[in-house]
C-alpha cells in the first residue's frame, strides 16, 4: 500500500452576536476555487494548531485571537486522490478588530441552518451537523 500523505488543517467558525457563522469564498487560482470554507490554513512545521488559526485569522481576516477564545468543537478526517486531510475545527465567539478580507476573497456571515446553500468543499461537509448542535 502506498503512503498517503497526511495533511493537517486547522478550520475556525467564527460566530457573531446574532449566532452567525463566517465563510470565505476560496479564490481562483487555488485548489477547490469559488468553494466556501471556515477559514484557516495549514499548519507550519513546529506551529500548534491555535498558533496556526492566530496567524491565519490575522492574515486573512485582519482580526487579532487570543489563544483562550478558542474552543475545539470537532475534526474533518477526509480521503482526497492525491492526500488525507486532518482537519480540526475550533469555535471562537471573541476577537479583536473587524472582520475584513485581506486576501481579496468573499466572505459571508451565514446563519448555521443557511451554510447547506454554499458549495463547500467536501471535508468541510459533515462539520455542519455540529454546529447546527451548537447553535440551534
Amino acid at each position: 500500500m502506498a503512503d498517503i500523505k497526511l495533511t493537517l488543517v486547522v478550520a475556525c467558525a467564527l460566530i457573531d452576536v446574532d449566532n452567525r457563522v463566517l465563510i470565505a469564498q476560496r479564490p481562483e487560482g487555488k485548489a477547490l476555487a469559488g468553494l466556501w470554507e471556515f477559514p484557516g490554513g495549514k499548519l507550519e512545521p513546529g506551529e500548534r494548531p491555535e498558533a496556526t488559526l492566530i496567524r491565519e485569522l490575522q492574515e486573512e481576516l485582519g482580526i487579532t485571537v487570543r489563544e483562550a477564545c478558542l474552543a475545539p468543537l470537532t475534526f474533518a478526517s477526509h480521503a482526497y486522490d492525491d492526500f488525507h486531510l486532518l482537519m480540526p475545527l475550533y469555535i471562537c465567539r471573541r476577537w479583536e478588530g473587524d472582520v475584513a478580507p485581506q486576501e481579496g476573497q468573499n466572505l459571508a456571515w451565514v446563519r448555521v441552518n443557511k451554510l447547506r446553500d454554499y458549495p463547500m468543499p467536501p471535508a468541510d461537509l459533515p462539520l455542519i451537523p455540529h454546529l447546527l448542535d451548537l447553535l440551534m
